[in-house]
């Protein structure tokens, strides 16, 4: 069950510089809004309001900005909310396929962006199912520290799918409906999770041969992911 993840660790190579840490924390509350909006603000009974606000706390979102984002959500803050969810499909440069999760109050303007880094860069916007047939979703865990051989079995005792070694830490993979459950006995555990979600992950991954290439890819998912609507990207390539 164990081994290194390439994937986990493309997709978890940009961290939050501080320059843009104001910009991670306005696409997080934005989730936490929608979470909110969709389920009541009551974290304890809203599994997707409480996936949001584990994200927020791990990049050390301030308090009083997770609590407003979930007052806006409910409709018990001052502003407004009219934010929804949006996925796109992309077959980006050199044929490698994109899923992008935006949280949007203007759908429009989003796909007026998305489209200008996509005809630019060599890719396309994609139909439906033209990309996603190569992702399944599936509940995503990363915890650091160590994983002993008694704790895994536990853990694929609970239903987990797969478990592997990331750069970091470990990555667990679940099916969608059981993420809350295996979450809950990692920290039961005593076990530290620095991130749980659903998330799109490949079936197969595409080696991106080349410095040129690897950075052409690097590129157009750094430009999708620099814009502000813009949640989570999933992508096969293997760089």
């Amino acid at each position: 069950m164990s081994g290194h993840s390439k994937w986990a660790t493309s997709h978890r190579k940009k961290e939050i510089a501080d320059s843009k840490r104001g910009a991670a924390f306005t696409k997080i509350a934005n989730l936490i809004s929608v979470a909110a909006r969709e389920g009541g603000e009551d974290i304890n009974a809203n599994f997707k309001l409480r996936l949001a606000v584990d994200k927020a706390r791990a990049a050390n979102m301030p308090k009083d900005n997770i609590e407003r984002a979930i007052k806006k959500g409910a409709g018990t803050g001052k502003e407004g909310n009219n934010f929804e969810e949006v996925t796109y499909e992309i077959v980006g440069p050199l044929g490698i396929g994109f899923i992008v999760e935006a949280v949007t109050d203007n759908k429009n303007r989003t796909v007026g962006e998305l489209k200008a880094i996509i005809n630019k860069n060599g890719g396309q916007l994609g139909s439906p199912n033209s990309v996603a047939w190569n992702f399944r979703r599936c509940g995503l865990i990363y915890i650091t520290g160590n994983l002993s051989d008694e704790t895994e079995l536990q853990l694929i005792d609970l239903g987990a799918e797969d478990i592997e070694k990331s750069a970091d830490g470990w990555q667990i993979i679940t099916a969608p409906g059981d993420l809350m459950k295996i979450a809950e006995k990692i920290k039961d555990l005593g076990l530290n999770i620095s991130e749980a979600s659903l998330a799109y992950i490949p079936n197969e991954e595409t080696a991106i041969e080349g410095r040129d290439n690897q950075e052409k890819i690097e590129k157009f998912y750094n430009l999708i992911d620099d814009l502000d609507d813009i949640a989570n990207i999933y992508t096969n390539a293997d760089w």
